[in-house]
């Protein structure tokens, strides 16, 4: 039997460590995050479900989507031990310049409505970090705007082939002025993606206040009280940008694009050319050819085509075919940092994250942006001492595999 006895106060003292209450709400919720799929929970209660869905969906029954994380699901990896790994390095080259870490920030439409603190946010903490940051001409910033908020940050700029080939060469010339890094053409939206919770949700360009959204704003006043007391919420390089998402997509993109007109935007940019939107090594070497200096192997979120090939899975191949002819990055279901560890390992230079910051911008503004960069950081370091490498640069294919699905 156990004997009992009464504990000294001086044994409890060390164990009474109560933990800093932040004084700050915002950084009281955001303390609590340890990992990305946190930060996803806190966005879901913070925002309206049309907002979150926007976000969070993809198309279809999303099957693109639950594909594209399930792959990383499946990779294993293969540990080197008994190496020196007290430093870890996470510094890589991304377009030719330095990168603090092997991601950047992909480009994201409407993220104004996800938070109205919105592009400019993500754009600090990327310059802050030291990796790159895309803006989208479907933001909700202007391409000056930006450059403003960022002007020491890795700047590049998203481009649609739209049909108003003027407006295309106004963007590269604004982007140009503004002193962009790069271009980043998307490719896969001929047509709109078919995007069901959208649909249910009602959701339009700019949100209206029906019935369904007044009730969810009693729910979600902080977020209602945001969006009523800011700017107006729009899409910053557009003149009319009324109706839903995918009324704008087939209203203004250029269904009939080519690689004529890659050909051309190459002619009239002279900076760093990515092209995204890429699944197969024909297209891949397609665009080399046609000018591109990186590729980007995506499925956009899945928020395009439905059933759309897995990007991860589709990465080596581009990889082998393109070789050392340009770069080549991968987005897609990339939720940690051992995922972004894994897509290198596999031949990506670097990861590109959409939904991951977003969340951390949903949940918490730039703070909240700034959780999730620490959080994926963090993550990189981890994953890579934990292989015995020290260097980012050191990550072969021989030390990650994916593991068959179960039948």
């Amino acid at each position: 039997m156990t004997a009992r006895r009464v504990p000294q106060l001086s044994e409890l003292r060390p164990l009474l460590r109560p933990r800093r209450t932040a004084l700050n709400s915002t950084d009281r919720r955001l303390a609590g995050a340890a990992s990305i799929a946190d930060l996803r929970v806190l966005a879901r209660r913070r925002a309206p479900r049309a907002v979150f869905d926007y976000t969070d969906g993809a198309a279809g029954n999303e099957l693109a989507l639950q594909r594209s994380r399930e792959v990383y699901e499946r990779v294993e990896f293969s540990p080197h031990v008994l190496h020196d790994v007290s430093s870890v390095d996470t510094t890589t080259v991304i377009l030719g310049q330095p990168a603090t870490a092997p991601f950047g920030f992909a480009p994201t439409g409407f993220t104004r409505m996800i938070h109205t603190e919105g592009e400019p946010a993500v754009a600090r903490v990327a310059e802050r970090v030291g990796i790159p940051y895309a803006l989208s001409t479907m933001g909700t910033t202007s391409i000056e705007a930006l450059a403003a908020a960022a002007p020491l940050g890795r700047r590049w700029f998203q481009l649609y082939l739209w049909r108003d080939r003027e407006a295309s060469r106004e963007f590269v010339a604004r982007a140009a002025a503004a002193g962009y890094e790069a271009l980043v053409l998307t490719v896969d939206t001929p047509v709109p993606g078919l995007r069901l919770r959208d649909v249910r949700n009602g959701l339009t360009i700019p949100p209206s206040l029906s019935l369904k959204t007044f009730a969810e704003g009693a729910l979600h006043p902080a977020w209602w009280f945001d969006l009523l007391t800011t700017e107006p919420l729009e899409f910053a390089s557009l003149k009319h940008s009324e109706g839903t998402l995918a009324e704008l997509v087939a209203r203004l993109f250029d269904p009939a694009a080519t690689i004529a007109d890659l050909v051309w935007l190459r002619s009239i940019w002279d900076g760093p050319l990515v092209v995204k939107g890429i699944l197969n090594a024909a297209d891949a070497l397609a665009v080399v050819d046609a000018g591109a200096d990186a590729v980007l192997v995506s499925n956009h979120g899945g928020r395009q085509l439905d059933r759309a090939a897995t990007p991860l899975e589709a990465l080596p191949s581009v990889v082998d075919a393109v070789g050392d002819r340009a770069e080549v990055y991968v987005d897609g279901g990339v939720m940690s940092g051992s995922d972004v560890v894994a897509a290198v390992a596999l031949g990506a230079r670097a990861a590109l994250v959409g939904r991951a910051y977003l969340y951390g911008l949903m949940a918490g503004g730039e703070r909240g942006v700034e959780r999730a960069a620490d959080i994926l950081v963090r993550e990189v370091v981890s994953t890579l001492a934990l292989l015995g490498v020290t260097r980012v640069s050191d990550l072969r294919k021989d030390h990650v595999r994916l593991r068959r699905p179960l039948q």
